[in-house]
């Protein structure tokens, strides 16, 4: 693949990368809040829990698109 096509997809993974981050933060809140006010948190949990799910997904394409590149630099 092309280097600049490589280090535009790398950059859109960090972006991703990075609003996950706050987005798991978010509902992380979200759940514990429910959780101490007693109320159902199980819906908030599954959200939480696809997040995880979609945030490694996420770290898993960034990281595959380090290497690549990493390999473009060095043939």
């Amino acid at each position: 693949m092309d280097r600049n096509i490589l280090v535009r997809h790398l950059t859109q993974a960090e972006d991703h990368v990075a609003k996950g981050k706050r987005h798991l933060q978010q509902q992380r809140e979200i759940v514990a809040k429910l959780n101490g006010e007693g109320g159902g948190s199980t819906r908030a949990q599954r959200l939480l829990n696809l997040f995880e799910e979609m945030q490694a997904l996420h770290v898993a394409d960034r990281e595959r698109l380090k290497k690549a590149l990493a390999e473009a630099a060095n043939p």
